[in-house]
């Protein structure tokens, strides 16, 4: 067409995209200085003329990510004063004090391909600041970088994570909103663990994603159909706690966007469909300090050192306390079913999966601890800071042994309205997240509690899809 021909946007092939992420996420892994990388930044932004808008992106304090697209020109000229009406966003500010400033953390930054975003795009990560700049205490992307950046600070500790993110994929756009039309999810696929032809729907959906993926830096290691028909999950590597949380949102917005342009719906609810496995969000962490593994000891149990068995000692304490943090919708309890492989025991093992906590079989480079009871709809900036705070400088238990802890069977929560009661009145939270943080991140979860049947039963019922937090808008909460 004519018109086409007068544009001149940037597409950049895959390959070189990959080139491009790459190096990239390497500056930031080795916290190179941001005030060069903005320099940097910025400079390549005003003489590359064929970029158009700047995707800058923020999550609100259940997880959602929110995009905002500025003209390269506009960002340049204002990028110290950008704001945004934080009413609109769910617990964030009120009406009465709803402007909020918007920075840009300028290392994380991303190069993108251009027929999942548009030619001419690129993105960065937005830091949620106050009025007078200062860090919004509900922006967990920022709480989560000022601890890992102290923590690296102080003794140059760096937290390696890396997340495997389970999904289904569902015939037709837009199924969870339209869920409360039909009362089901189709299925693309019945297939089953790693059974997938090469030409069929969930094959091209996981080859078209893992692309993108991989064009956008993640260094991908293996994707695969699941156990559940039409469920998928695509692993990538281990890398900085900030950059893993962040690949988790891109993980599902480039699911999403890929799944509808082939009229289908990427699903991240925990327990879209009653009877068959559930999306997980097992989270693999270490520690690590002038390359070397923190939490490999050869001669410790299960070949773990001390400070990683106090770690998952920590993390078992809280159990009760964080799951609301962890499993974060009322169709999260599903998932907490001990006849799918369940992770619902408050306790730690090598080899049962049912295990709050599992300890992968590693060795001096890989040596771990995966916590296998995190959702998939959990705010990954809140749920990997919360488990890296907690297993650093949660209380351990007085009372009784860390050994006869990890060996007796405790449960997690199997309702929203429990888990919801043991964060409100849990004085470890408030440490946490503080008062404020603690009482609006309730609200909302209560919120939708109430919009749900209280008895989860056997049947996946409306409410808990449309009330969702990942899937409702403004008209769906207006009907209630």
């Amino acid at each position: 067409m004519a018109g086409e021909a007068l544009r001149d946007f940037l597409e950049i092939p895959y390959d070189q995209l990959e080139e491009l992420n790459l190096a990239v996420k390497k500056d930031r892994a080795e916290r190179k200085p941001a005030d060069r990388v903005q320099e940097e930044r910025m400079r390549l932004l005003n003489d590359e003329k064929r970029v158009k808008a700047v995707t800058v992106c923020f999550s609100d304090l259940e997880g959602r990510l929110h995009m905002l697209d500025y003209d390269k020109k506009f960002l340049l000229k204002s990028a110290d004063n950008l704001t945004f009406d934080g009413s609109s966003i769910r617990g964030f500010s009120q009406q009465q004090e709803s402007d909020l400033r918007l920075g840009i953390d300028w290392p994380a930054f991303y190069w993108l391909p251009c027929d999942i975003f548009g030619a001419g795009k690129v993105l960065v990560f937005g830091e949620v600041r106050e009025r007078d700049g200062s860090p919004y205490p509900a922006d967990m992307r920022g709480r989560l970088k000022r601890f890992t950046d102290e923590l690296y600070a102080r003794d140059q500790t760096t937290c390696h994570v890396s997340n495997e993110v389970e999904g289904f994929l569902f015939q037709g756009r837009d199924a969870e909103r339209r869920y409360f039309e039909s009362g089901r999810f189709d299925y693309v696929s019945t297939g089953g663990y790693y059974h997938s032809l090469p030409g069929d729907t969930l094959r091209k959906f996981i080859d078209a994603a893992a692309e993108s993926q991989r064009a956008m830096g993640f260094a991908n290691e293996k994707d695969h159909p699941e156990v559940a028909p039409s469920q998928f999950e695509m692993n990538y590597s281990y890398t900085e706690a900030l950059i893993a949380a962040d690949q988790v949102q891109l993980y599902k917005l480039l699911c999403r966007q890929v799944a509808s342009k082939l009229d289908c719906t990427a699903c991240f609810l925990p327990k879209p469909v009653a009877g068959v496995n559930g999306n997980g969000m097992h989270t693999n962490l270490s520690l690590a300090r002038a390359g070397k593994n923190l939490f490999y000891d050869k001669k410790g149990e299960d070949g773990l050192s001390k400070l990683g068995w106090d770690f998952i000692d920590r993390i078992l304490n809280t159990g009760t306390d964080t799951c609301l943090i962890l499993n974060a919708s009322v169709n999260a309890y599903r998932r907490l079913d001990p006849h799918f492989e369940a992770p619902n025991q408050i306790k730690a093992s090598a080899i049962n999966r049912g295990a709050m906590v599992r300890i992968p079989l590693g060795n001096e480079r890989s040596a771990r601890i995966e916590v296998r009871s995190i959702a998939p709809d959990a705010n990954p900036y809140m749920a990997i800071y919360s488990v890296l705070r907690t297993g650093l400088e949660g209380p351990t238990s007085e009372a009784e042994s860390a050994e006869s802890k990890r060996s007796r069977t405790r449960f997690l929560p199997d309702n929203i309205f429990d888990a919801i009661r043991i964060f409100k009145g849990s004085r470890f939270v408030v440490d946490l997240l503080g008062e404020d943080v603690q009482a609006k991140y309730a609200d909302l979860k209560q919120a939708s509690a109430d919009r749900c049947p209280k008895a989860l039963g056997t049947r996946v019922k409306t409410a808990e899809v449309q009330f969702h937090h990942e899937v409702t808008n403004q008209y769906l909460w207006n009907m209630f």
